[in-house]
């Protein structure tokens, strides 16, 4: 009797068997890099950007501030996080998302991708949009290491039901023979968040 009331159940109610997963590749217009640009160097860009960094490094402290900033680490990756919270709203946040790749640019790296995935988990949609870094092609012969600068470097703002959640800077070491030893993640802190002017 069970498995005739479950079919029936089953038929009226059927069970999603795949979740949504979607992958595509997206542009920036000239318009939003302007817009992006623009905002980096107003007060409230500058007031921001200056507040992430405050935050990151009253973490490393052991204190917590808002909007709260989250430390990753391991021996070949290591970033931080930052949540979504007041004072940002959506516009700002993505403006930031932008900014840190902006600012990859100005330190020499290349945009080698900038995607979005969007997969359904359990009851709610993750939208994840990433910018992903290498550091410039060495010009070395093949008797000198390749300088890898901090490493490559992604950059992830990550929705949940299409409200913002935190933005995710990751930097990944190459330790292979062939490269030069990283530059240090502290230098790499400083560099993201150095004012422009």
């Amino acid at each position: 009797m069970a498995s005739f009331i479950d079919d029936v159940l089953g038929k009226l109610f059927p069970k999603k068997t795949n979740p949504i997963q979607v992958k595509e590749n997206f542009k920036q217009t000239e318009i939003e890099q302007e817009a992006v640009d623009s905002w980096m160097v107003s007060k409230d860009g500058l007031s921001l950007l200056a507040l992430v960094a405050k935050n990151y490094h009253f973490k490393k402290s052991g204190i917590n501030s808002h909007p709260e900033v989250h430390i990753l680490n391991s021996p070949y990756a290591n970033g931080f996080a930052v949540s979504y919270d007041i004072p940002f709203d959506e516009k700002t946040f993505s403006h930031i998302f932008f900014a840190f790749g902006r600012r990859m640019l100005d330190l020499g790296y290349r945009r080698v991708s900038l995607d979005r995935k969007i997969e359904e988990i359990n009851e709610d949609v993750k939208t994840t949009e990433k910018q992903y870094f290498k550091p410039p092609l060495s010009n070395a012969g093949f008797s000198q290491k390749i300088d890898q600068l901090f490493g490559n470097v992604s950059i992830e703002k990550v929705s949940i039901n299409d409200k913002p959640s935190f933005i995710k800077v990751l930097v990944t070491v190459y330790s292979d023979h062939m490269y030069q030893k990283a530059l240090n993640f502290d230098q790499f802190i400083e560099e993201l968040f150095e004012k422009k002017h």
